[in-house]
């Protein structure tokens, strides 16, 4: 079984459901709720439903654990592109539920889940057979940081005892110290970050020297760095494909993961 995620930091994508609610400048030019309107699925807002599925969606991650186990491997599942699994939705309950059900049973996956609201996770869990603080082993919990605006984001990541927290800074878009969050000390700090510039019509450009430093203070503390693309605009700030800016940083490709 091949990877089934085109997104590089991952090899599988899982989502129990379609549809969230804007809550920060990264939202702006969402990918995601684009496509689902492309695919005429109106499920981005406060005060509409969100798209669901059936037993035999759920069931995909049953087979990646199977393969990854008898592989001797583990599997990395980037969980919810189409959503967030921490928003506040009183439709999601029951759903999440049944997610948490499903990461325990799938322990040859790690599972990322990233939110770009770590200040509900707590509370949300408390609601699901994980009763936190003990969060499962195979959870990599991560929060979006596209701006120095959402700091806080970090601060509530780093309360949170999942044995691997990450950070997303896609879209980036301004420079970030993350100096108080990294750590040589392992378990310490964030354990990985990940960096990527926006696509689409609407993108704004991501600077070289912004990701030039979030790249040498990751270094510093030996802190995996994975970066994972320019964008629309490329390492030079013209406007080209994504594919052809690329994801080299001063000729070199950074594909740093925990444990890899």
């Amino acid at each position: 079984m091949g990877k089934n995620s085109k997104i590089s930091w991952t090899h599988h994508t899982f989502n129990p459901w379609w549809g969230c609610t804007r809550t920060s400048s990264g939202c702006a030019n969402c990918y995601a709720e684009v496509f689902a309107k492309r695919t005429g699925h109106n499920v981005f807002g406060k005060d509409v439903s969100r798209r669901f599925f059936g037993d035999a969606h759920w069931q995909d991650p049953i087979r990646w654990n199977e393969f990854a186990m008898k592989a001797g491997e583990r599997h990395r599942v980037f969980c919810a592109s189409m959503g967030d699994v921490f928003e506040d939705h009183p439709s999601l309950i029951h759903h999440r539920v049944r997610l948490c059900q499903l990461i325990a049973g799938t322990s040859h996956l790690d599972w990322l889940l990233l939110t770009k609201r770590p200040e509900t996770a707590g509370r949300l869990m408390s609601m699901t057979p994980w009763n936190p603080p003990l969060w499962p082993e195979n959870v990599w919990l991560g929060t979006t940081l596209e701006h120095e605006d959402y700091y806080q984001r970090v601060d509530y990541l780093m309360s949170i005892p999942a044995r691997v927290r990450f950070l997303s800074c896609e879209p980036l878009l301004g420079p970030l110290d993350l100096t108080k969050w990294l750590s040589s000390v392992p378990g310490q700090g964030v354990d990985w970050v990940i960096v990527g510039g926006e696509s689409g019509q609407k993108a704004r450009p991501m600077r070289r020297e912004w990701v030039e430093s979030i790249r040498d203070q990751c270094y510093r503390t030996s802190t995996p760095f994975f970066f994972k693309q320019w964008g629309a605009y490329g390492e030079d700030g013209v406007r080209r494909s994504v594919a052809m800016n690329g994801n080299l940083l001063d000729g070199i490709e950074y594909k740093g993961v925990p444990g890899v």
